[in-house]
């Protein structure tokens, strides 16, 4: 396992709710946000008492953590920085919505240490953005990104959605022409899911969603398409340029250690998984955290790391558990190898492209 931990530190304000977000988030309120920069101090401080590993990804999401100002980064990162050990070249992450770029100081950020920039794009189609209820243009993506790539950022990703209702193969081509001309280094791309709960799922029935084929079809296209630019795929929904895959997300497909702070965040901190309760309310008055068992096991590893397009490597396994690829899941994968789901050698298995559209099923095949 690695001997760093990673940083979470989610932010639940929005201006206004997606109808698809599923992600714990409320109203930004007048005077939240200083109140709730306290509180994350004040947890941060607490962990820092627990936490004798190097500091090496540090990530703000949401929710939109870019409604902060720059002092309140400033704030949250001198906490970080002078009671944890941060390793130099740590990874810091901000997520960005393209509606608060004139709220960031990009300058400032970067001095501060921040390095990464998610931006959600969603779409470079104004139809389809409107339909997912995003408050942003096609052209306060490409400004905001422009902004932050001539204040120096060198590492930013794009959000895009795929499934959206009305979404042709067109359409996803220009939204993945615009990534890459645009000089972007990432991309994380994810199919529409209608989440419990959310506006979305209210109103299912009128949203004309595409079925499994047509969803098939426009991932496949994706990954060719962001292949032929030079994005590697090594994550079901994620694609890089060399050098700039999210190490912080990386820690959660190798079942590396993170601490997550605020509300609904999650941890893996000494072989144990836990959690805050998705209340604001409950942060503030008393922020405790709800353990959800042990993690880090076998069958766990190797669920998220077959979610990788690198898969289970008998080297790293028996570094990890003092023994290779059980014998089992080899013959378990092999039989799906024949239908391009799978790839086996010697030495390890992994998913091909067909087979990430059919994961969920397919990792638990190989490992029951």
């Amino acid at each position: 396992m690695n001997s760093s931990v990673g940083l979470y530190i989610h932010v639940p304000f929005c201006n206004s709710k997606c109808p698809y977000c599923d992600f714990y988030s409320i109203n930004l309120y007048k005077d939240a946000l200083n109140a709730y920069v306290d509180k994350i101090c004040s947890e941060l401080l607490y962990y820092s008492n627990m936490v004798g590993k190097e500091i090496d990804t540090i990530y703000f999401g949401g929710g939109t953590p870019s409604l902060l100002k720059t002092e309140h980064f400033e704030e949250i990162l001198g906490v970080i920085y002078k009671f944890f050990n941060v390793k130099k070249e740590t990874e810091i992450t901000l997520e960005v919505n393209p509606t608060t770029r004139n709220n960031l100081d990009f300058i400032g950020l970067r001095t501060l240490g921040i390095n990464r920039l998610s931006i959600g794009l969603q779409s470079a189609n104004d139809n389809e953005l409107k339909k997912l209820g995003r408050r942003h243009t096609v052209s306060d993506a490409e400004n905001t990104i422009r902004l932050a790539q001539s204040k120096g950022f060198k590492n930013i990703s794009l959000d895009l959605m795929i499934a959206i209702p009305g979404q042709t193969k067109e359409s996803l081509l220009r939204s993945i022409k615009f990534c890459c001309e645009i000089n972007i280094q990432h991309v994380s791309s994810y199919l529409l899911k209608i989440e419990e709960g959310t506006e979305f799922y209210k109103n299912r029935n009128t949203l004309k969603l595409k079925d499994e084929d047509e969803q098939a079809e426009l991932y496949l296209l994706l990954c060719e398409t962001l292949k032929s630019y030079g994005f590697n795929h090594y994550e079901i929904s994620n694609f890089s340029k060399p050098g700039y895959q999210s190490a912080h997300n990386l820690k959660y497909w190798n079942a590396n250690e993170y601490i997550g702070i605020g509300p609904s965040a999650h941890s893996f901190l000494n072989g144990t998984r836990f959690y805050y309760k998705r209340d604001l309310k409950s942060f503030f008055n008393t922020p405790k955290v709800i353990y959800d068992g042990k993690g880090g096991d076998e069958q766990e590893y190797s669920m998220l790391r077959l979610r990788l397009s690198e898969g289970l490597k008998n080297h790293i396994y028996k570094e990890r558990f003092d023994h290779g690829i059980p014998s089992q899941y080899f013959k378990n994968a092999k039989f799906y190898e024949q239908y391009g789901l799978v790839r086996c050698t010697e030495d390890s298995i992994s998913l091909t492209d067909k087979g990430f559209l059919v994961s969920n099923k397919l990792i638990g095949e190989i490992i029951q």
